[in-house]
């Protein structure tokens, strides 16, 4: 099971193109919408989630928390206590965590990044607190996966692709999708 959480003013495409990918792929993938299902993106675009946050469950099925960036969705993820609480158990238990644009700084603030590389959208680079900064579109580090930003998007879906199902799969959804 994968979770995209998904908060007001949170970026489409960086939300989307994962989970479609994922989904391709074969995963297990459900939004979770912070706090009801309905919420809207950061350009207007309103979206019904699988879930509301108060739905979810924390369990052994769990095998990635995906957060999308965007503003102000990054910072209504961050201020929520159910995310906060669903990336403790994901740290606590090894699961993947995978963050893009803004998002990484959510985790360079709860300590996830101490020692590890990650990228994010410019300019939020010093919010990534103990994290080496490295400047590629995506970067996977153990059990957490960085990104960009919306431009990273297609690379993100099959770099967490790649993460559960193996680069095989990734390389072969990328074929489909007719990716250059």
């Amino acid at each position: 099971m994968v979770y995209v959480f998904l908060a007001d003013g949170f970026e489409e495409i960086e939300a989307i193109c994962p989970t479609d990918i994922l989904r391709r792929a074969n995963v297990l993938v459900q939004t979770v919408g912070v706090p009801g299902k309905t919420v809207t993106g950061s350009h207007g675009i309103p979206v019904t989630a699988d879930l509301s946050i108060s739905e979810i469950k924390l369990d052994d099925a769990l095998e990635m928390i995906v957060l999308p960036g965007g503003m102000p969705g990054t910072d209504n993820l961050q201020k929520d206590p159910g995310v906060n609480n669903a990336l403790d158990f994901a740290a606590q238990n090894d699961i993947y965590i995978a963050a893009i644009c803004a998002a990484p700084k959510i985790l360079g603030a709860k300590g996830l990044l101490n020692g590890k590389k990650a990228t994010c959208f410019p300019g939020y680079e010093e919010e990534l607190k103990g994290a080496e900064i490295v400047d590629k579109s995506v970067v996977t580090n153990g059990k957490i996966i960085t990104a960009k930003g919306a431009g990273a998007a297609l690379l993100f879906g099959f770099e967490l692709t790649k993460a559960l199902k193996g680069q095989e799969t990734a390389e072969k959804i990328a074929r489909v999708m007719q990716t250059p």
